[in-house]
């Protein structure tokens, strides 16, 4: 079996340990600069295959806007809401749902538990599939729901008809989750990143070969987007069946068994995770009741498309600081688990900075990737500086997050989210947008002040952290969590496991 990633400090920084293999502390430029040199080692190992991986994910939706953009103002603000009020809903509870896998496969991984791996991976899709059914009336009636959420007809009337075309790409999602959060715990990440980078290849020749070729348009779109999610699912579930004997014994029906404690563990692991993701969305459906609409949202989606695909970077780094955090909590390195953070920060702010500044200076050209209009490129211009703060915002955020899960601070952090962004944040946007009448800029502008706030706050409550205690906290949670699955499983409503505990999931 491999050694899991990010998993401790290599032999070869031994100069800079003490006698529990933490770190001493840094006295002088040169250890701070190895320290700083070994922790961004370990966080891209695996971050950056995850990062990869995502933004070409998120590359197939980038990349079918930018496509039907060209098809006129209407298509690109209706797929645009059903991908980004529709499809966003179910990718953040799918996500979030899946995200309890990630938990249980690595924390069984490292307690050398290889052959649970398997039947967690099939729970989890036995899980996700039956949550995608429920889902689905959100697709076949989103027309209606979009039109009760104030959206104009003309955009709710052919997002429908896009969000039911879109529907198997809501089930690819259930095979999509589960399989990459197994590659995921057995640090097997460089196939992820290579099946992310060819589906990403296949999207761009079938939305060129549907939309310009046979001249299906929406309908091409749809198809393209559905064909190259199901590609991902596809050809991660063949690695997983081919390629990890260790870790995959075939089809069990012990995957049935405590499937409503897994269903519990996997709400449990959504609801931090929705509460950011849904707060963005919401921006959208406020955006629907401003006057011109059809560029509001235009503008906006172009705007955040671009967000997100930032965004995806930095999930990738939340996953890669949440494993490094709880293995250097579990095995007792107050030390390392911080310095770790304060590198991940560091760095990350470094990005948000780096992107702010290229979107400040491309502000009158990048729209013309999405659309011809010269009216949306306008108002993209106008929303830019917006954009740049975003971006400067959200590069610390997630890191903050995953730092949250790997210390188990996931019901605080909830609470932080819920206050900063739903009694404040939005409340605001729609105060300066609608009484003030700053239209999308007073939204984005409130939301943004929401996301700020939410970032002090978490920035305050790591530099207090005291990261003693914090060892001691999951020494306890570790020994209250071990045992049975069933225990873990009970013990992880309130909270999530560790990946490095020793004792059986």
């Amino acid at each position: 079996m491999e050694t899991p990633l990010l998993n401790g400090i290599s032999p070869r920084d031994d100069e800079l340990l003490d006698v529990n293999g933490d770190y001493r502390p840094a006295r002088s430029v040169k250890e701070l600069g190895k320290v700083f040199w070994n922790e961004t080692v370990k966080l891209w190992e695996i971050g950056g295959p995850i990062a990869f991986n995502i933004i070409c994910q998120f590359g197939t939706n980038l990349i079918t806007t930018m496509f039907v953009g060209h098809l006129g103002n209407v298509e690109l603000s209706s797929v645009s809401i059903a991908q980004s009020v529709i499809g966003t809903f179910t990718f953040g509870f799918l996500l979030g749902m899946g995200s309890a896998l990630e938990t249980l496969c690595g924390q069984a991984y490292g307690a050398g538990q290889v052959h649970l791996l398997g039947v967690y991976l099939q729970r989890s899709m036995i899980i996700l599939f039956a949550t995608c059914v429920i889902l689905t009336p959100l697709y076949l009636f989103a027309t209606p729901l979009l039109k009760l959420l104030g959206q104009e007809d003309a955009i709710a009337n052919l997002a429908g008809k896009y969000a039911v075309l879109i529907v198997p790409q809501m089930f690819s999602l259930a095979v999509n989750f589960p399989t990459s959060k197994f590659l995921q715990a057995q640090s097997k990440v460089g196939v992820i990143a290579w099946i992310g980078f060819f589906a990403l290849l296949q999207s761009g020749l079938l939305l060129w070969l549907f939309i310009y070729v046979f001249h299906w348009g929406l309908i091409g779109a749809a198809l393209a987007f559905n064909i190259s999610n199901w590609f991902t699912a596809i050809a991660q579930l063949i690695y997983v069946i081919g390629w990890c004997k260790d870790g995959w014994k075939g089809w069990s029906c012990s995957a049935f068994n405590d499937i409503w404690a897994f269903v519990r563990l996997s709400l449990a692991s959504a609801v931090m995770l929705c509460l950011e993701i849904w707060y963005m969305m919401s921006i959208s459906i406020l955006t629907g009741h401003l006057n011109n609409a059809v560029i509001a949202v235009g503008s906006l989606t172009i705007c955040t498309n671009l967000n997100g695909l930032e965004a995806m970077l930095f999930i990738g780094v939340n996953a890669a600081i949440s494993v490094r955090v709880s293995n250097e909590l579990g095995l007792g390195r107050p030390r390392a688990a911080k310095y770790s953070v304060y590198v991940t920060v560091f760095q990350s702010l470094l990005i948000g900075i780096l992107c702010m500044g290229v979107v400040l200076a491309a502000r009158d050209y990048f729209a013309i990737l999405f659309t011809d209009s010269k009216a949306m490129q306008r108002a993209v211009a106008h929303l830019a500086w917006l954009l740049g703060i975003t971006m400067v915002l959200n590069s610390v955020q997630p890191v903050i997050s995953g730092v949250a899960v790997g210390g188990g601070w996931q019901a605080l952090v909830a609470y932080i989210n819920l206050g900063c962004y739903y009694v404040f944040g939005l409340p605001l946007g729609y105060v300066l947008g609608y009484v003030a009448h700053l239209g999308v800029s007073g939204l984005w502008g409130g939301m943004i002040a929401g996301t700020a706030l939410q970032t002090l706050l978490l920035l305050i409550i790591l530099y207090k952290t005291n990261w003693n205690d914090e060892v001691e906290q999951t020494s306890h949670r570790m020994r209250k969590w071990g045992g049975q699955d069933t225990e873990t499983v009970k013990s992880s409503s309130n909270g999530l496991p560790f990946e490095n505990s020793t004792t059986e999931p």
